[in-house]
């Protein structure tokens, strides 16, 4: 049996979850040993991985470039050495160019077999470095999203999900929501995360975000929204959350930024807005109109379905390990 090992930070980071760990039954059905491992900062880790890595026929380093001496190391005892990414990590996260970070990447990148890049952004940074690079989106497991939507009656909600981490995107769009609740009486923002906002004009509800529940909550919402600025950093972004919109048959509103912008169809899948008037328009459409809601998020799930799914996205993967065993 062939078997491939995944390293990153730990299984909690959303890009193991959705990139590797999400995969594991697929490529286990598929005829492959599947492990992962933290990239622990000890010496007997490192070691560990090192001997992990000599008896694999693949190992996927997701998103973390590493240093001299382990790099080489790692070279050296992985028959098959991949780079995963889907963030703008070669940027500090303010999207401010860092050397240190650039050099990283970049010697880690040449190293590597392959390159599976979340998008076209993040694929063109390496095409100086080398040209064994492909896009694989990051896909959704569509099964967890097979439940019945119980959606309020009395009120429309555009849901947000996310982090604190990402929570100064939402806060930035919030003046323009309360714009909108101007026109739509019974707006009320849901919020999905860590965190809560206050706001005089706008309701909001919070729900903390946990694994189990996060799919009813999205399901139970109207509109999804996605409001991000222009900048390198969100340009690297894999376009999550309008996937998980997408799979929660909800339309969505979204920044016209990055993947984003790809993956939203304007008009068929939602509304890509640039303004705050595009902004608030796009939503009172929405709220206003339950059959475009409905239509939009059909359409929306159906590409979903189509480019985006987790059956989509491991026929990409398989392919590129059929190719490094060849």
């Amino acid at each position: 049996m062939k078997k491939i090992l995944f390293l990153s930070k730990g299984e909690k980071p959303v890009s193991t979850r959705y990139r590797a760990l999400s995969y594991f039954s697929t490529l286990q059905e598929n005829g492959w040993s599947v492990a992962h491992m933290g990239l622990h900062e000890g010496l007997a880790g490192k070691i560990a991985i090192l001997q992990a890595a000599r008896s694999s026929d693949v190992v996927v380093l997701l998103r973390h470039g590493l240093v001299f001496p382990f790099l080489p190391l790692l070279r050296k005892c992985s028959r098959k050495l991949v780079f995963d990414f889907d963030d703008a990590v070669f940027l500090k996260s303010s999207g401010r160019p860092s050397t240190v970070r650039a050099k990283r990447f970049d010697r880690t990148v040449a190293l590597c077999d392959r390159i599976w890049a979340g998008n076209h952004y993040l694929a063109e940074r390496v095409k100086n470095i080398t040209s064994k690079t492909i896009v694989l989106p990051t896909s959704v497991d569509l099964s967890r999203y097979q439940i019945q939507a119980q959606k309020a009656a009395d009120t429309i909600d555009p849901v947000w999900i996310g982090s604190s981490s990402t929570r100064k995107y939402l806060e930035a769009i919030l003046p323009v929501l309360e714009q909108a609740a101007l026109n739509v009486p019974r707006l009320r923002l849901k919020i999905i995360a860590d965190f809560s906002l206050q706001s005089e004009v706008l309701e909001i509800v919070a729900v903390p975000w946990h694994s189990d529940t996060e799919v009813r909550e999205l399901k139970n919402a109207h509109i999804g929204i996605a409001p991000m600025p222009d900048d390198s950093w969100t340009r690297g972004k894999c376009a999550l959350k309008i996937l998980q919109y997408m799979a929660s048959r909800l339309p969505v509103v979204s920044s016209k930024v990055g993947a984003n912008s790809e993956v939203v169809h304007c008009g068929k899948t939602g509304f890509l807005a640039d303004t705050e008037q595009e902004w608030i328009e796009s939503i009172s459409s929405l709220a206003k109109s339950s059959s475009l809601r409905e239509q939009m998020g059909e359409t929306g799930y159906a590409l979903c379905q189509q480019h985006y799914s987790q059956e989509a996205c491991v026929k990409i993967m398989m392919a590129q390990l059929d190719a490094l065993n060849s």
